[in-house]
């Protein structure tokens, strides 16, 4: 069999292709950067009275803000919505194509929304506004085109326009949708602000976060009460404080008087140094004896988190729980933060 031979190199794979070098994916990255540095800064100089106005919009809105919009704009859309709602101003997203497929049922007359489009001639948002029109919501756009269908139909238009997105080719959207994402957390924040949306006000939308637990949960909610706290009287000897410590497994017992009012607190510590006297007989010695009396104690009502800052600070692990009259009505230990994800 002759063999056949090839003048043509051989084809590279993708794997045998040179790697770009450093140099230039930073050249890259940096351009990246500037350019879309460039359009950010350039939106503060149209932070006028149409801004202003759609803000007054959204805070005498008696609906929702409903933000819509296609593609990349759509991505945006959602965060932004995301970012309202999570801030004081009711909002959710609505995809344009599927609002004309029966999503438009979920916008009312009592709606502001937000359209987002950087060419302002997105044909499925143009297809939905005589709906929105009739249904009597009004509309604001963010736009790059101030003589766009949308930003021309809107209530209140603002220019998003960029002087150069920035990818190369002009193509993928880039520093247009990082303006219009920047447009609308400051209109997020500035609604905020009006609102004097507080922080404890951020935490009640976000309980499952790290800061919803640190803002809204009470020692009340982590604490043990009733027939869970670790408590003896007054005439008790030290053995029956050391079975109700074990008992309840929470290092301490607190004492208290014939009418819930606690006296005093012995804990593991209070044990350890009791151990170096050998004088003391554990059935006879009362624990008002070697109790501490000025025990570190907290209310039910007070956050968590103010807990784990006294126990930090008073190097200690447990605490009494005690009501406005001093009475004896829970106590938690530093377990317990960690359960409920305090600290």
């Amino acid at each position: 069999m002759d063999t056949v031979v090839s003048d043509s190199p051989p084809s590279k794979t993708p794997s045998a292709a040179a790697a770009p070098a450093d140099a230039g994916l930073f050249q890259s990255a940096r351009e990246v950067i500037a350019t879309e540095a460039r359009a950010i800064q350039a939106l503060a100089d149209r932070i006028d009275g149409h801004f202003a106005d759609a803000c007054r919009l959204m805070l005498a809105c008696r609906g929702r803000v409903v933000v819509t919009g296609m593609g990349k704009s759509g991505h945006v859309g959602r965060k932004i919505a995301a970012t309202l709602a999570s801030t004081g101003t009711p909002s959710f997203f609505v995809h344009p194509g599927e609002a004309s497929h029966g999503d438009l049922g979920m916008v009312t007359g009592e709606d502001v929304v937000l359209a987002l489009s950087n060419s302002g001639e997105t044909d499925e948002i143009l297809t939905i506004l005589p709906v929105i029109r009739r249904l009597g919501a009004r509309l604001v756009a963010l736009t790059g085109n101030a003589t766009s269908t949308l930003a021309k139909a809107a209530d209140i238009h603002l220019d998003v326009s960029v002087p150069a997105e920035a990818c190369p080719l002009g193509l993928a959207p880039t520093a247009s949708t990082t303006a219009a994402l920047v447009m609308g957390d400051a209109i997020a924040i500035a609604l905020l602000e009006a609102r004097g949306f507080t922080a404890e006000d951020f935490a009640r939308s976000h309980p499952a976060g790290a800061l919803g637990r640190r803002l809204l949960l009470s020692i009340a909610d982590v604490m043990h009460a009733g027939e869970e706290v670790p408590k003896v009287s007054t005439t008790a000897s030290l053995s029956e404080a050391l079975v109700e410590m074990t008992r309840k497994g929470l290092g301490m017992t607190g004492i208290v008087d014939e009418f819930g009012y606690l006296v005093g607190v012995f804990t593991d510590g209070d044990l350890r140094r009791t151990l170096d006297d050998a004088a003391i007989d554990f059935r006879s010695t009362p624990v008002t004896r070697v109790m501490t009396t000025r025990a570190k104690t907290i209310g039910p009502h007070q956050l968590a988190v103010e807990a784990a800052r006294l126990m930090e600070s008073h190097k200690i692990h447990a605490l009494l729980v005690v009501d406005d009259e001093g009475r004896l009505v829970g106590a938690l230990n530093i377990h317990d933060l960690l359960r409920a994800k305090v600290v």
